[in-house]
C-alpha cells in the first residue's frame, strides 16, 4: 500500500538525498522526504544488520521507499564512492556522533566545499555544545533530561517511558522540516547550508510547554494530577468487563455530556469541573465500563462525538496492514548517478536563472 500519490506528483520530487543509516530519528527524517516524493538513497554500512540498523525495507515502513547502498566508509575505494553521491545530491543526512563524521572527512565543510548547494542535515542525541555531546544516549535519556519523562506516568510509580515518542520521532521530524526549509530557501537563490537537530532539544520543545503551564499554575507538579497525564477521569483509559481497554478523551463540554449519556450517568455524577469530585467520577466511570465489553462498548459509541476508542492490543495492532511506501525500481550505481547528474545540471541551470 503506497503512502502518497505518485512521485512525480509529489512536492519534493526530484530531490536527492543519502541517508547514511542510523537508528530511530534518522531513518524517520529519511521516510518523511521520501513520501513527499525524494529520491533517497541508503547507505549502510556491512553487517548494519547486527549493529540494530540494518532493517529490511520489505517489512519495514520506516525503511521502505529507498534504494540501499552497502558501503564500508572506512574503505577509501567505498568512501569515494559516496563522495560520488555526494557531488551530485541536494541533502546529506547523518546522524553519527559528533565527530564521527569528521574522522571520516565527511565534515561539512568538505561536503559544502565539494557541492556548496548541498544540504548538510546532522543529528545528534545530545546539543553538540553540552558536557554530554560525545556520550551516548537513547530516547528515555533526552526526555529524562528534558523534564519530559518526569511528567509521565502513575504518582505512585517511577515514570514510564513513551515508546520512543518524546524524542526520537519529534526529532526526525523536526530535521525534516529544517531540510525542506532549507530546500525552500535553495529555490530563492540561496545556496546549501548546515541544518542541526538533537534529540534533546526536540523534546525540550515538548517539556517546555508543560513547564509554562506549571509556572502559570495549571499543571500540578504531581503525576498523575492533571488533565491529560490520567488525572482527569474524561481522559484515560478503562478496564472492560473482558480485561481489554478503552481510551476516553472527553475533554469539550458536548464530548463529556455525549460520555455520559452513553454510559448512562448523566445527572449521576458530581460536577467535573470540582477537582475534588475527579476520583468519585472515576469510580463510577469504572465501574460503568466494566460492566461490558471492549466489543460492545465499541459498538455504543460508535458514531458518537464522546471520543471512546478501543486500545489495541500488541497482537490486535500486528494484524492491521502496514502503509507501505512503493518500492523504488532496483538501480545500479551508475543509474543512480546519471538520473542525480542530470538533474544537478538542471538544477544549477535553474538557479543561475532565478539570480
Amino acid at each position: 500500500m503506497a503512502l502518497s500519490a505518485p512521485t512525480q506528483q509529489r512536492p519534493l520530487a526530484g530531490v536527492r538525498v543519502v541517508e547514511i543509516a542510523g537508528l530511530g530519528p534518522v531513518p524517520f527524517a529519511a521516510m518523511l522526504l521520501c513520501e513527499l516524493g525524494a529520491d533517497v538513497v541508503r547507505i549502510e554500512q556491512p553487517h548494519a544488520a547486527r549493529k540494530g540498523i540494518g532493517v529490511d525495507p520489505v517489512t519495514s515502513p520506516m525503511h521502505s521507499g529507498r534504494t540501499v547502498l552497502e558501503l564500508d566508509l572506512k574503505k577509501p575505494d567505498d568512501l569515494d564512492r559516496l563522495w560520488r553521491l555526494l557531488e551530485a545530491a541536494d541533502v546529506l543526512i547523518e546522524g553519527m556522533r559528533p565527530g564521527a563524521a569528521e574522522r571520516l572527512g565527511l565534515d561539512e565543510n568538505s561536503c559544502r566545499t565539494k557541492n556548496p548547494a548541498l544540504i548538510y542535515a546532522r543529528l545528534s542525541g545530545w546539543e553538540r555544545s553540552s558536557p554530554e555531546a560525545a556520550t551516548a544516549g537513547h530516547d528515555i535519556n533526552y526526555i529524562a533530561q528534558a523534564g519530559l519523562l518526569g511528567l509521565m506516568g502513575p504518582s505512585n510509580e517511577p515514570p514510564s517511558p513513551p515508546l520512543i515518542l518524546g524524542a526520537d520521532f519529534p526529532g526526525g521530524f523536526l530535521l525534516a522540516l529544517k531540510i525542506v526549509a532549507a530546500l525552500h530557501a535553495r529555490t530563492n537563490g540561496a545556496e546549501g547550508c548546515v541544518v542541526d537537530q538533537s534529540l534533546v532539544g526536540a523534546a525540550a520543545m515538548i517539556g517546555n510547554t508543560f513547564g509554562a503551564l506549571m509556572r502559570s499554575g495549571n499543571w500540578s507538579v504531581q503525576r498523575g494530577e492533571n488533565l491529560l497525564d490520567g488525572g482527569a477521569p474524561f481522559y484515560r483509559t478503562y478496564l472492560t468487563k473482558d480485561g481489554k481497554c478503552v481510551a476516553v478523551g472527553a475533554l469539550e463540554e458536548p464530548f463529556y455530556r455525549a460520555l455520559l449519556n452513553g454510559l448512562d450517568l448523566a445527572d449521576k455524577v458530581p460536577d467535573r469541573r470540582d477537582r475534588a469530585a475527579w476520583p468519585s467520577i472515576e469510580r463510577a466511570f469504572a465501574d460503568a465500563f466494566a460492566s461490558r465489553t471492549q466489543h460492545e462498548w465499541a459498538e455504543r459509541f460508535a458514531g458518537s462525538d464522546a471520543c471512546v476508542t478501543p486500545v489495541l492490543d500488541a497482537a490486535e495492532l500486528a494484524k492491521k496492514p502496514v502503509a507501505m511506501l512503493s518500492t523504488p525500481p532496483v538501480r545500479s550505481e551508475t543509474e543512480i548517478l546519471q538520473v542525480w547528474k542530470h538533474i544537478s545540471c538542471e538544477s544549477r541551470r535553474g538557479r543561475t536563472q532565478s539570480k
